[in-house]
């Protein structure tokens, strides 16, 4: 299907043909005309499927042909779980609103408040931002959303993994009103929480689902290698760095000192690397990943803050150094590579301590995933064996008899009989009556 086939505004197909765009999508497919009938939808399609697209479109159709609601309010809010992503979504929202009146602000975490405040005031139509630091805002009455129109999630999943449900709630709670269309866009509809968020924010919501994001990317080849400990990972990392013919290279690994640490070996063996984590600043974080889309670095070294939002061609290999702790999150590193139509390849080390996420990735992918070997480096360790499961054993019972427990009442009392009868006790006690001595002894004569 073409866009000129979904019924999109003259102006917006004649900036769709500028950008080199034809064919829709299937996501955009389906997407693009319930959005542009004002319902409510639920979609999950996996990455790298054109979901930008299929809700700005949609939010830029709303603006050329309907009227606002209040003239200062925010008109479409798009939300997503990282800077990195916003800054995505947002250089995407500037390509298509360029020339108009329609314009946006970007309103991040790590960014100046007070310069945030001053990009609120001026009323843009458009605001891309991160649930807390828009949640903020709404705090200190920077911005109000009554007449909000339009509020769009982008990976409501990973924004839910990442704690903003408190925030995605006041955010839903400042735009309350019938009139606002919702739409949320995951990587799965299995996710629980994200079920229970969306009975509460969406209104009779049509569903779709795009494939599936345990799907093989049939542009990436996905290779994995067992490793015996962190030095036989290096060695492995330093050969296919070696060997293999790559235009660029993203690898993932599980903390922040790591990336610091892979870069300046990298770096000592003049590969050109940089490394991104979540503890930089967003003007640090924006200049590295500025650097890295110029190709000034050839190796983004960083943590899962990469793994969705960057749409870089160049990227021809994903290395995951260490295993991610969400095997979804693995779906998302691995598609960093193999887009717009290129091949990319895919490698993975797997050592002991990556073996359950390694086994709860092949479980997600519903694949038996085969290992690969690189001649010189190949290792002992061949994976874990499974914990025994503990047996349950029912203890024997015996025939012996159970004693009676003794009673614990207290013993009646004995009735004491203190009856009187010629001076004689009748009860327990003998009872005598004691001669009176006489006061003079002589008297008794």
């Amino acid at each position: 299907m073409h866009f000129k086939d979904l019924g999109l505004d003259q102006r917006l197909l004649k900036k769709i043909n500028n950008l080199g765009f034809d064919q829709a999508t299937e996501i955009q497919q389906q997407a693009i005309p319930v959005a542009m009938l004002g319902k409510d939808l639920l979609a999950s399609s996996k990455t790298g499927s054109g979901k930008t697209l299929a809700f700005l479109l949609p939010a830029m159709q709303r603006m050329y042909r309907s009227k606002p609601f209040t003239r200062r309010d925010p008109r479409v809010v798009v939300l997503t779980p990282t800077r990195e992503l916003a800054k995505q979504v947002f250089a995407q929202l500037r390509t298509l609103n360029a020339g108009t009146p329609y314009d946006g602000a970007l309103i991040v975490g790590g960014e100046n408040f007070n310069d945030q405040v001053k990009e609120l005031r001026k009323d843009p139509m458009f605001v891309v931002a991160t649930p807390g630091r828009l949640a903020d805002h709404l705090e200190h009455k920077s911005t109000y959303l009554d007449g909000l129109e339009m509020l769009i999630l982008d990976e409501a999943d990973r924004m839910l993994d990442l704690g903003f449900e408190a925030h995605l709630r006041s955010i839903h709670n400042a735009a309350n009103h019938r009139r606002r269309q919702t739409l949320m866009f995951s990587a799965t509809l299995d996710h629980n929480d994200v079920l229970d968020i969306a009975t509460d924010m969406l209104d009779a919501p049509k569903q779709i689902a795009i494939g599936s994001s345990a799907e093989e990317h049939k542009d990436i080849t996905q290779r994995f290698m067992l490793c015996d400990h962190l030095d036989h990972k290096q060695a492995l990392l330093d050969k296919i760095l070696e060997t293999e013919d790559y235009k660029q290279v993203i690898i993932f690994t599980a903390t922040r000192d790591d990336t610091e640490r892979l870069t300046k070996e990298l770096n000592e063996r003049k590969l050109k690397a940089v490394a991104l984590s979540g503890n930089l600043n967003q003007t640090q974080r924006n200049s590295i990943m500025s650097q890295f889309e110029r190709v000034c670095h050839k190796i983004l070294v960083t943590t899962d803050v990469a793994s969705r939002g960057l749409d870089i061609d160049n990227v021809s290999h994903v290395i995951n150094f260490d295993m991610p702790k969400h095997a979804e999150e693995y779906v998302h590193r691995v598609g960093r590579t193999g887009r717009a139509g290129n091949k990319g390849d895919a490698i993975s080390l797997i050592g002991p301590k990556d073996w359950r996420s390694f086994k709860n990735v092949e479980s997600f992918l519903q694949q038996d995933i085969s290992f690969t070997t690189i001649e010189g480096l190949e290792g002992k360790f061949k994976g874990l064996k499974p914990a025994p499961k503990k047996k349950f054993v029912k203890k024997k019972t015996t025939n012996k008899p159970v004693a009676a427990k003794k009673s614990t009442a207290p013993k009646a009392k004995k009735k004491v009989d203190k009856r009187f009868y010629d001076n004689v006790a009748v009860g327990e006690n003998v009872f005598m009556p004691k001669k009176r001595k006489p006061a003079n002894p002589s008297a008794e004569d």
